[in-house]
């Protein structure tokens, strides 16, 4: 791959790739691809999609477009859906809305990356278009998907016919590592990569069954990376399918701890939510940027997996009441949003061992900077820069090189 420059109004030109080599870290590959060890999490609703993603890739990293709802980022499409409620063909013609914003949104991080790094997109398994949105990720070039919440077993059976994407599955601990990988070669193929989320350091969705779970010693690094390795080294895959670690990872140095156990990358998500280059208003941004770990709370999600995100009046005023509104669940609902976002949701399908709210509702209003009704994932570690808004190109110079650019952009206050 040819050295990687990036260049913005705040930083010089900065060659990248020889950073990472004087950092002692080094480059992975990816299909072919050699990538920037630091990969950018995909975050919904449209807090990472085509800018975001296309900035990142532009360093000769791994950049993710989040696949959910992504009809929010375009006018047009609102004003054919937004208005939507009771109409009989209301969920199709919101779902074809989306499958519409996802192929900009991938088009758009293409053309931004200038043929650099890689453009992905994340879809979550426990989505009900999830089908319909991996044919469109595929058919609109992606470079790679990326699918968790939840087992994608189906997924290379989805991808037969475009061998060159990657497919990268989201696992937190060594037996779903296992499982994934055995069912997989039974249908011929191979994770490209594997990302490796901790469930108490990330944020969003969690990779564990309840929230007392998160503390579970198997997620650990330190015990899930080396099981990983010894599995693939039994299974006789060794150095054939690439680790990504995801969660708390802030510096240079967590890189280098992290690849000495064997990873060959890291993934961030919320440093990069603060970035100029992400796509949701500034208030998303103040809000993550601000949140201290006091603010911070894991709880059940709609979705039916843990979930952390920072408090605010709405999920303050949620965490409250959710007593009441579990005794009252017990009944299938419309959805709220005319279209079902999730396969299986509590507040939907009644089911009140889990969340009660519309989750894209909260999101959407997290992504438009309502602080008042918005619910803002977020991961528990510090942010490399504090309250300060930066660029992505500062963001992957500080993680690769230590390197703390000047002038730094302002304060989120």
């Amino acid at each position: 791959m040819m050295d990687t420059l990036v260049c913005t109004d705040a930083v010089r030109a900065v060659d990248l790739t020889a950073m990472v080599k004087q950092s002692g870290l080094t480059h992975w590959q990816l299909a072919g691809r050699s990538l920037l060890p630091v990969v950018q999490g995909g975050m919904g609703v449209g807090i990472s999609a085509g800018g975001l993603a296309g900035a990142v890739a532009a360093t000769g990293a791994l950049g993710t477009v989040s696949s959910v709802d992504l009809r929010r980022l375009h006018p047009d499409l609102m004003a054919q859906t937004g208005h939507l409620d009771k109409e009989p063909d209301a969920r199709q013609t919101i779902e074809a809305a989306n499958l519409v914003g996802l192929d900009r949104e991938i088009r758009r991080a293409k053309a931004l990356s200038g043929g650099r790094g890689a453009v992905a997109v994340n879809i979550m398994k426990a989505l009900s278009q999830y089908s319909g949105l991996v044919q469109q990720a595929l058919e609109s070039g992606a470079d790679a998907l990326v699918v968790g919440a939840g087992l994608p077993l189906d997924l290379p059976d989805m991808a037969r016919d475009f061998p060159g994407t990657a497919l990268i599955p989201i696992l937190s601990d060594a037996r779903g590592v296992q499982l994934v990988v055995r069912k997989w070669e039974k249908r011929g193929r191979l994770p490209d990569a594997v990302v490796i989320e901790h469930p108490r350091l990330a944020g969003g969705h969690l990779g564990a069954a309840k929230v007392a779970d998160l503390q579970d010693r198997r997620f650990d690094f330190d015990v899930a990376i080396p099981q990983v390795l010894a599995y693939f080294k039994s299974a006789g895959l060794e150095g054939k399918i690439p680790l990504i670690a995801a969660g708390g990872i802030s510096t240079r140095e967590d890189i280098l701890r992290l690849q000495g156990l064997g990873a060959s990358a890291v993934q961030l998500g919320t440093a990069f939510a603060v970035t100029r280059e992400c796509d949701a208003a500034e208030g998303f941004k103040r809000v993550l940027a601000n949140a201290q770990p006091k603010d911070i709370v894991e709880f059940m999600s709609v979705s039916g997996l843990p979930a952390r995100a920072v408090r605010t009046p709405w999920l303050n005023k949620y965490l409250r009441i959710v007593p009441k509104l579990q005794a009252a669940a017990h009944q299938k609902k419309k959805c709220n949003m005319s279209f079902d976002c999730l396969a299986h949701c509590g507040l939907r399908d009644g089911d009140a061992s889990i969340g009660q709210f519309c989750i894209d509702q909260q999101l959407g209003h997290a992504f438009e900077g309502d602080t008042q009704k918005g619910l803002f994932f977020r991961g528990a570690g510090a942010l490399p820069f504090g309250k300060q808004i930066r660029s992505v190109a500062e963001l992957m110079q500080w993680l690769l090189g230590a390197i703390e650019p000047q002038p730094f952009t302002r304060e989120l206050v």
